[in-house]
């Protein structure tokens, strides 16, 4: 199948979403219309991988790029605090995220808390650190 027959295949799935996602816009259940609303909010992003060329379908790298924090998480008991979580999962997010575009990751924490210390923007994690 080429790109544009995927494309073109996936338009009626798509409506189908963005119709699902309206019909419980006004639901009584407070969480499904919550889901409804995110899912309206953030629609154009479920799809990126058929605009943009080199983003996959599954989340299987991310989920491959987890799976030694989630064992480390398991075998150290996570932490003790629910801050300790947080600080736990942006610690690994970090270092993970630096290790694969080949970065250290030290060094992107000592330039995060310079940033800090000194009231600037801190450092992006994002390839291309461009805005849209």
């Amino acid at each position: 199948m080429t790109r544009e027959q995927l494309i073109l295949k996936s338009i009626p799935l798509e409506q189908k979403f963005f119709a699902l996602a309206d019909r419980y816009i006004d639901s009584g259940d407070k969480d499904v219309r919550n889901l409804a609303t995110a899912l309206l909010t953030h629609f154009e992003r479920f799809f990126t991988f058929l605009d943009k060329e080199g983003v996959e379908p599954t989340n299987n790298a991310a989920e491959r790029a987890l799976r030694c924090a989630v064992q480390w998480r398991k075998i150290s008991f996570g932490s003790r605090s629910p801050e300790g979580e947080v600080a736990v999962a942006r610690l690994l997010t970090v270092t993970r995220t630096c290790h694969m575009q080949n970065r250290k990751s030290l060094d992107y924490i000592a330039q995060a808390v310079r940033s800090y210390r000194t009231a600037q923007p801190c450092p992006s994690l994002l390839k291309n650190t461009s805005t849209t």
